[in-house]
This record gives structure tokens, C-alpha cells and sequence, in this order.
């Protein structure tokens, strides 16, 4: 591409120079199962029978072993609102597969948790190390080696990144993510958080408080504010392992269903027994990985993916660090803002233009690669247009020349800012990530003296004794990876919200996560390494002290104590939690990597 950014261009060198070891193993692997499985005619009688016994009228044709034979790994339940339309999907997805003379089953399930249900509770130490389980669950689905391409329907936080990880191991196929879209909108954003900071001061009951979320979050569909479900279907557009457009379209709609038609249809075709094989292993490549990252920053997507696309990255054998984002940061500007960077919902974005209008912008501007292997035949250009029925028949209309609403989405030329919201901040204290698309730049440098808690109880219990209501930067510790399962801190994030609004300089410091719904308040977060020792080496957050001055400092990308705290004995960690299942996550949170690297004990301990 011959206007690709000079800066999209170095970055992606320098990814592809460091990945080639690691990736070159990676496409070894898959080369020498793509030969060992390239059909299931190398089991035995017996194994394979045991595959299609209970295929009822497909049986014949899976026997023989000339049909295309689609696996479905689902993310299916009917607690969660994003996934329980995927219920019906299997039965209709067996009979799209039957009209271009494929079959198609249902390989497996993976568990799919909410941290919106789990959050500042219990559960939430399990919902990093989720992810692993459902790339473990997605392994053993497609083990049985009977599939000539992967279907793979996940929406939320840790399914898509999950469920990417499982399947890019089994990359001799192809593989096509299929969405099932968004709820309906439901009260505004701004209503919402404004009872959420109510009640948080004491000013309405859980009466109030649960009749305004349970208006927001109201139906079957993702939940509408662009957190880390909605920027895990804007990176499968980015990457082009969607049907193009496919990403925001609402459930339960025939657009959507002809969405997952063409999506059937598609993955036959790419099979290695179709007319245009694309296994998987080609399509995510460092170039994909790139357009993820570019996607990321300039929607202000989700600070998870900081975590979730290293380990993504790693299982396609790519690598990718905290100085990758940054780079790009500084050179892809924020061209949209979506709850809670904004006050429209997805459903606004999407009508205003949405993902085609995005990919329009980047590859016009040359900030992302056009050159990608995708899902899509015409490659990345086909992402920049929107599916439409015509007369019952999918097509596809050429992305709009304006914004549909410039408070939403604006153009490269002109954008809300001119970067994309997504810093490294490294010091004495370690390296995080701030997002800063969400936060007023003139809060953007905070430099005060620290409370310092570990756990998010802790900080909750001091705020309703009044002990934070100053100049204050809270750091919570012992809440990374190895300490706890590193949960989502975004209970955090209304009692801070309201000492900033009554006029305090604050900002939060953690080893923890906070969600895309993380907002107004400046936080560095995914601080490594982690405040609990590895290899007897605890991180620099365990010598910090109340009273300590602490900076963060976002433009200038430090985060940094003036205490001296070599001399400074460790604080000891809390104990680890049980219950709730914890317990049984312990050889998980003992074997995790770093944050940087994905946080990751399955990929850490297989040497990927």
C-alpha cells in the first residue's frame, strides 16, 4: 500500500522482526497439521463412526468424508443477554451449510461469564483466566479432528479473545467469527451514570439504582456502551474474520440472519475442499494484528485488548509489546466517541456510519493495512460498505461520504483528537496503561499523595468514611494476575468519579484491570510487573506508603514516586481468596505471565 503511514509501516517492521522466530514455528505447526488432518479420512472406522452417529439425515454425507463438514463452537447460554440469541443458531446454521452441500455440527461450548454480573464481587477472579479455559474448551471442541472449518460464535469480554487463541491452533482451517449484535438502546448514558453516582453518594436506594440499570440493560443482545464486547467485534472487522458490516447489526432481524448465512456459506467456500482456501494461520498474520491495534485506538476501544491482543498476537506465534501501542497511539487519531467516550451508544454509531465509515477513514488515510488476507474476498476495501437487503438479498452499499452525526464520528482530517487515547506511562513504579479518550486533558497529569489499599473493599469502605475526599491518588494493589486473577476494578470508578467532580485533583494506580467502561477518571492500570512477588521479586507498588507523592503524568508518559523505596520492606499480600470457585484457579494465577505478555498461564507455560 503505497500511502500506509511511514509510522503504521515502522511498527508493523518491527513486529514482523521480532515474530519471526515465534511465528516461524507457529506457520511450521500449522503447515505439518494441515497435511496430518486435512480430512478425517485418516480415522478409523470406529472413531469416525463415534463422530456422526448421531448426525441423523447428514450422517451419509460425513461418512464419505467428500463433504465439507462445518464445526460450530458456540458461546451459547440464556443468562446472558449478548449470547443467548445464539440458541437457535445451529439448527439454522445446518441448513445454510446444507445448501452449498456442506454439513455442519456443533463441536463444543465455552463457558461465556459476564463481568457486568461478576463485577466487585467473587466470580470476578475468575474472569481473566476465563479466556484460558475457553481457548482450553475450543481446543478440545475441534480435537476431534472432524471439521473442515471453524464457525465460532462468541461476543463478549474474554469469549472472542478466548475463543481467537483456540482456534488459531487449529489454523490449518479457516475460520469465520459470527456476531449476534447489540440490544436495542435503552435510557441514556449520561441518566444512567448519573443515578450509578447518586447512589454511590448515599442520594437514591438499590430501588433507583436497579430500575435505572435494568432500563438499560433490558433484552437479549451485547450490552450498548462500547466496552470490551463491542470493541472485540470492532477488531473482527479490523482483522477480517467477520463478514463485512456484521459486527453491530441487532439480533433477531433478517439482516442478521442473512449475515449468518453468508457467514456459513463463506467458511465452506474456504475450506480446503471449497474453491478459495483461506486457512486461518494466513488470515491473522502481523499486519491483522496491526489493524486490531489501529482499530483500538481510534474508536477508544477497551483497555483490556492492552492484555487480551498480546496473548491473542502470541498464539499466532506474533509478538507484540506496551511501546507497539504507544507508537501507534501517538500517530492514529481518536476519529469516534462512543459511551463512555461520548453520549451515543453503539446503536448511534452504527446508524451514524459505524464500522464501514471507520474502515473507510483508516485505509484512506493509510493508517491501516489493506493488504490482509480476509474472510471478505475483495479483502480490507470490503469492510469500508454496509450489508443491506435488497429485495430479501444480501448486498452491500459502499460506506456514506459524511458522518451521520459528527459528535460520533468524524473524519482522519478532523478528528476529536489527534491521538489515540492510549498511553504507556513507565517509571520507578513500573509500567501501565492509561486511556485518556475519556478523560479532559487537563487531568491528564496528576501529582498528589497516595492511599494505598489491597483490595477495592478497602477503598470503598474509606470513601464512605470521608478519608479520600482531598488531592488523593488511590493505588490498589495485589490485584494483578498472579495475586488474584487480576479483576475488573470498575466498581471503582463512581465514588472516584465523585470526588472529581467535587473539585480533587484524582487519579487511580493499579495492577488491576478496569473495564471500557473505565471513563472520566485518570488511571494507570496493568501496572507490571505486579505488586505479588515472582521468582521472589515483588513489584514496586508493595513498597509504596500512604502519603508517598506519586505522578502520573499521561502526556509525558511517566508514572513515578519520589519516595525511596529501596530501603522499604514488601507489604505482604493477602491471602488468596476461596470460594466461588477460586480455588480451583490456583495453578492458573501461579503460572500467569505478566500483563504485557498477555497475562497468560496457558500460553506462558507452553513457551508461546
Amino acid at each position: 500500500m503505497s500511502n500506509l503511514s511511514p509510522v503504521v509501516a515502522r511498527v508493523t517492521d518491527r513486529i514482523i522482526e521480532r515474530s519471526r522466530p515465534s511465528r516461524s514455528r507457529y506457520l511450521e505447526l500449522v503447515e505439518r497439521e494441515r497435511d496430518r488432518h486435512s480430512d478425517r479420512s485418516f480415522l478409523s472406522c470406529s472413531n469416525l463412526a463415534h463422530g456422526f452417529a448421531a448426525a441423523g439425515d447428514d450422517k451419509p454425507a460425513i461418512a464419505t468424508g467428500g463433504a465439507i463438514n462445518l464445526g460450530i463452537v458456540t458461546a451459547y447460554n440464556d443468562m446472558l443477554s449478548a449470547h443467548q440469541p445464539y440458541g437457535r443458531y445451529p439448527e439454522q446454521m445446518k441448513l445454510f451449510a446444507r445448501e452449498v452441500g456442506a454439513t455442519a455440527q456443533v463441536a463444543g461450548g465455552v463457558p461465556a461469564m459476564c463481568d457486568g454480573v461478576t463485577q466487585g464481587f467473587d466470580g470476578m477472579e475468575l474472569s481473566l483466566f476465563s479466556r484460558d479455559t475457553i481457548a482450553l474448551s475450543t481446543a478440545v471442541a475441534l480435537s476431534h479432528a472432524m471439521f473442515d472449518g471453524m464457525t465460532l460464535l462468541g461476543i463478549c469480554d474474554k469469549i472472542v479473545p478466548g475463543l481467537v487463541i483456540g482456534a488459531l491452533r487449529f489454523g490449518h482451517l479457516p475460520a469465520v467469527f459470527v456476531p449476534s449484535g447489540p440490544m436495542p438502546s435503552g435510557i441514556s448514558n449520561k441518566e444512567k451514570q448519573k443515578t450509578r453516582q447518586l447512589y454511590a453518594e448515599g442520594k437514591v436506594g438499590r430501588e433507583e439504582l436497579l430500575a435505572s440499570e435494568s432500563a438499560s440493560y433490558h433484552t437479549a443482545g451485547t450490552c450498548t456502551f462500547y466496552g470490551t464486547a463491542n470493541s472485540n467485534q470492532m477488531m473482527m472487522e479490523m482483522m477480517g474474520l467477520h463478514i463485512p458490516g456484521a459486527a453491530f447489526v441487532p439480533p433477531n432481524t433478517p439482516l442478521r440472519q442473512a449475515l449468518t448465512r453468508a457467514a456459513v456459506h463463506r467458511v465452506a467456500a474456504m475450506s480446503k475442499k471449497g474453491n478459495d482456501y483461506r486457512p486461518m494461520a494466513e488470515l491473522v498474520d502481523e499486519k491483522a494484528i496491526v489493524n486490531a491495534i489501529v482499530g483500538l485506538l481510534a474508536t477508544g476501544g477497551s483497555t483490556n485488548h492492552a492484555i487480551h491482543l498480546p496473548a491473542m498476537a502470541r498464539a499466532a506465534g506474533v509478538i507484540i509489546d506496551w511501546e507497539d501501542f504507544d507508537e501507534l497511539s501517538a500517530a492514529v487519531p481518536l476519529i469516534t466517541r462512543v459511551y463512555p467516550n461520548g453520549s451515543g451508544d453503539v446503536n448511534h454509531f452504527h446508524a451514524a456510519g459505524g464500522m464501514a465509515w471507520v474502515v473507510k477513514e483508516l485505509l484512506g488515510a493509510g493508517l491501516a493495512h489493506a493488504d490482509i488476507l480476509t474472510v471478505a474476498e475483495g479483502g480490507m476495501s470490503d469492510y469500508a460498505s454496509e450489508p443491506v437487503l435488497m429485495d430479501d438479498t444480501l448486498a452491500w452499499t459502499p460506506a456514506p461520504a459524511e458522518s451521520g452525526d459528527d459528535t460520533m464520528l468524524r473524519p482522519v482530517s478532523d478528528p476529536f483528537q489527534p491521538d489515540g487515547g492510549m498511553r504507556l506511562v513507565s517509571g520507578n513504579l513500573g509500567r501501565g496503561t492509561i486511556k485518556t479518550s475519556a478523560v479532559d486533558k487537563e487531568r491528564w497529569t496528576i501529582e498528589a499523595p497516595c492511599r494505598v489499599f489491597d483490595t477495592q473493599e478497602a477503598v470503598a469502605q474509606a470513601f464512605k468514611a470521608g478519608e479520600l475526599d482531598k488531592d488523593v491518588i488511590v493505588v490498589v494493589r495485589f490485584q494483578g494476575p498472579r495475586a488474584n486473577g487480576m479483576p475488573e476494578l470498575h466498581k471503582l470508578t463512581p465514588p472516584l468519579g465523585v470526588l472529581q467532580d467535587r473539585g480533587h485533583k484524582v487519579a487511580l494506580v493499579t495492577d488491576g484491570r478496569m473495564s471500557g467502561a473505565s471513563g472520566k477518571v485518570p488511571a494507570a492500570i496493568h501496572v507490571t510487573p505486579e505488586a505479588l512477588a515472582k521468582d521472589g521479586k515483588p513489584g514496586p507498588l508493595a513498597y509504596l506508603r500512604d502519603g508517598d507523592v506519586v505522578r502520573l503524568a499521561a502526556g509525558d508518559g511517566v508514572l513515578s514516586t519520589s519516595a525511596d523505596l529501596s530501603s522499604r520492606e514488601p507489604a505482604q499480600a493477602p491471602p488468596a481468596g476461596m470460594g466461588m470457585g477460586r480455588e480451583l484457579f490456583a495453578m492458573f494465577r501461579m503460572n500467569a505471565g505478566g500483563a504485557e505478555q498477555g497475562g497468560s498461564a496457558m500460553l506462558e507455560v507452553a513457551g508461546l
